[in-house]
């Protein structure tokens, strides 16, 4: 049984018990936001048992909330490890971020050594993609282009993007910051990738995120003639990733960091086009069985690979490197790229970023706001 302290914001479960003591997963009551000043009066709303209680008695420490769950017969709480969505329309004090909060992380810190490696240096342009939808509004991000990418996409190139999602708190470098080098390798490539390090305008809200994808799939058909895409989320951005991948043909494949299960259905609609899930194994944020999860949803009909980081934690800070050469491996065969055994030594063995610089960038470009988390 875990408890959660009454002045802390966190979700929690309340499940109902039998009389043999367990927990049916199909008889969970409900989940809601516990705040020390509310929380209460919603328990109120939907559990019996809280009618008698007072106020005082539970605005108190946490020793005030062991108390009152030990008065709650038969039910249990356990802190919700699937899902880091944001319930219901956004509000009137969310602004989206603009490209210019971003600034000094359109590259990598020792981009230096892809360029002396390949004697190549693709471009990048900073973004600010329009969403017409019922929010409206402009969703920023960093599009790295390969050295010799003309628009419109020429004949003899291929047609395909990747876009990489980030979590719950947007943000435009990834998991470790391993999006900001990843898209520099993967436009470097010899029949290099065109790369969208895409934020959200309103992040953990997957209306609003499903709507910036899709804009940004059509900017780029629209400006750039590309027309195939992979998709790549970290945290909640697997929620877009799947959503909007499991119904839009034009998206190539899939491939997530530490995903949660929360509005991920569609990924039952991507077979057969191959999905990659990343997950750490002491993962605080959310449990590597979403990962799991999602690897039994999609089921055999198509190409799965479910790789688990033993003992890594939520942005795979162990394993960077390793998980950024998978990504760029399953992006490249999405694509159709042929990755030679010098370009892997040139291009994807590169360390563009170093280890106790990945937290500090994560930090400046926004993909640790809360609820996001390192661990």
């Amino acid at each position: 049984m875990h408890f959660v302290d009454p002045i802390m914001t966190e979700k929690v479960v309340l499940v109902c018990c039998d009389a043999n003591g367990l927990v049916p997963t199909s008889e969970i009551l409900f989940a809601v936001e516990l705040q020390a000043s509310r929380f209460l009066s919603d328990l109120r709303k939907v559990h019996p048992f809280c009618g008698n209680l007072s106020r005082p008695f539970c605005t108190g420490v946490g020793g005030a909330f062991r108390r009152f769950v030990s008065r709650l017969p038969k039910v249990m709480t356990t802190i919700d490890r699937s899902s880091l969505s944001a319930d219901g329309p956004k509000t009137p004090n969310e602004y989206p971020k603009s490209i210019n909060d971003y600034d000094g992380l359109a590259r990598p810190p020792h981009l230096s050594r892809l360029e002396a490696s390949t004697k190549k240096k693709a471009t990048v342009e900073a973004l600010t993609i329009e969403v017409e939808d019922g929010a409206d509004g402009f969703v920023p991000g960093f599009l790295h282009l390969p050295p010799d990418f003309t628009a419109p996409a020429q004949a003899a190139h291929h047609r395909t993007a990747a876009i990489l999602l980030s979590g719950a708190g947007g943000g435009v470098t990834g998991p470790s910051s391993i999006y900001i080098s990843l898209a520099c390798k993967l436009a470097t490539l010899g029949s290099g990738i065109p790369t969208l390090r895409l934020d959200y305008r309103y992040p953990a809200r997957n209306r609003y995120c499903v709507n910036d994808v899709m804009a940004a799939m059509k900017f780029l058909q629209d400006m750039y003639g590309l027309n195939r895409f992979v998709l790549v989320g970290w945290s909640f951005g697997g929620a877009p990733v799947f959503t909007v991948g499991g119904k839009d043909p034009r998206v190539v494949g899939c491939a997530t960091v530490a995903s949660q299960t929360a509005e991920t259905e569609n990924i039952r609609l991507l077979p057969p086009r191959p999905v990659l899930l990343l997950h750490g194994t002491v993962d605080q944020t959310l449990t590597p069985a979403c990962s799991e999860r999602l690897y039994a949803m999609y089921g055999s009909k198509g190409s799965r690979r479910l790789q688990l980081f033993p003992g890594d934690n939520h942005s795979l800070s162990e394993n960077a490197q390793a998980a950024e050469a998978m990504l760029c491996d399953f992006i490249a065969e999405c694509a159709g790229v042929h990755t030679s055994e010098a370009e892997r030594k040139e291009v994807v063995d590169q360390t563009l970023v170093d280890d106790v610089e990945r937290t500090e960038l994560m930090k400046k470009g926004g993909d640790l706001r809360p609820p996001e988390n390192v661990h």
